[in-house]
């Protein structure tokens, strides 16, 4: 019989805290810990909490988090940590924590004691660009340019209160609307989908916020011309399909020349709820399109968090998921 672990969450009143804590209280190999409301912000008491924990999850800004990352106490070896914030994607002290990329990926996040969690637009980003890239297809030059849509759960409590204000028709009259933001390409997902890919340069992106609570797609196009080789889109789609082909998280769909007609439209909520991201590849033989869908807080935040702890405590990787 496989032994419990005792786990804490750092941040727990949080979105992504407490979509952890509805995945962990499933866990039947989980024991939670909780703090007490009162001593929530006692960094003694915290300090007490991290240092008695098997797992400790992370959800927290990112000056807080690394200030509850050093609240492990020199000596300790039991706590391993896995942090949900921006604090330390591209800390190369800390381990990335996206399995499917490859086989050492997924060993390193068995064995890591510190591993981070992907944003949710750099991880539909990465999936789909990572393997054309290492493949050498995709040049580490190319200036790439992204955009995504997503749902306003990711932006945190703050942005749902707005968003589901029930005031909000007359308070907030461009909220029914989609919005573009990070207009200064300082997206803080950006480092991440640099450093993981291999790209030789930040890529443009744009993100564009909708009036729904949950879902994300990230598209990304692709200039035939300016690959190493002529892909058509069927050929990018083998590829993908043969490198992610055994994973049971990321799946590439079937490719369909109907599905890249003008005619055809896609559902970026089609994952909400699940831990899943989904590859797409449309286009034509000049210009190729890249799609990958996920839920901002399944496989973009709280999904993957318990993935990953369930890898490096050796439980099968999906459950709770």
């Amino acid at each position: 019989m496989t032994e419990k672990i005792k786990v804490y969450v750092e941040g727990q009143s949080g979105t992504t805290g407490l979509k952890i804590n509805e995945r962990l209280a499933a866990h039947p190999f989980v024991d939670i810990m909780k703090i007490e409301e009162d001593r929530r912000k006692d960094p003694l008491a915290r300090s007490e909490m991290i240092n008695s924990a098997d797992v400790v999850f992370i959800c927290l800004p990112d000056a807080a988090a690394r200030e509850a990352a050093g609240m492990v106490a020199d000596g300790n070896r039991r706590t391993r940590l896995i942090d949900a914030s921006t604090a330390h994607r591209v800390d190369s002290a800390w381990t990335y924590g996206l399995p499917e990329l490859s086989r050492e990926a997924r060993e390193k996040i068995q064995t890591s004691r510190r591993v981070t969690v992907p944003g949710c637009h750099a991880s539909a980003f990465i999936l789909p660009l990572y393997p054309l890239i290492q493949k050498g297809i995709v040049p580490a030059g190319y200036p790439v340019a992204s955009h995504s849509i997503t749902g306003y759960s990711g932006g945190g409590k703050q942005m749902i209160a707005e968003y589901t204000d029930p005031e909000r028709d007359t308070r907030y009259p461009d909220y029914d609307g989609p919005r573009e933001y990070a207009l200064g390409q300082q997206h803080k997902h950006l480092p991440e989908m640099q450093k993981v890919t291999g790209l030789a340069f930040l890529p443009s992106f744009s993100p564009i916020l909708g009036d729904f609570e949950r879902g994300l797609a990230v598209f990304t196009p692709l200039q035939s011309r300016m690959l190493t080789k002529r892909v058509k889109p069927s050929d990018v789609h083998q590829i993908l399909e043969e490198y992610y082909g055994d994973q049971t998280f990321v799946k590439v769909m079937p490719f369909s020349p109907d599905h890249c007609m003008d005619s055809a439209y896609f559902n970026v909520k089609a994952c909400n709820n699940t831990n899943r991201a989904e590859i797409f590849v449309f286009g034509n033989e000049e210009r190729i399109l890249l799609a990958c869908r996920l839920d901002n807080l399944g496989k973009g935040a709280s999904g993957a968090a318990i993935q990953n702890m369930n890898i490096m405590n050796d439980f099968p990787e999906i459950m709770s998921l």
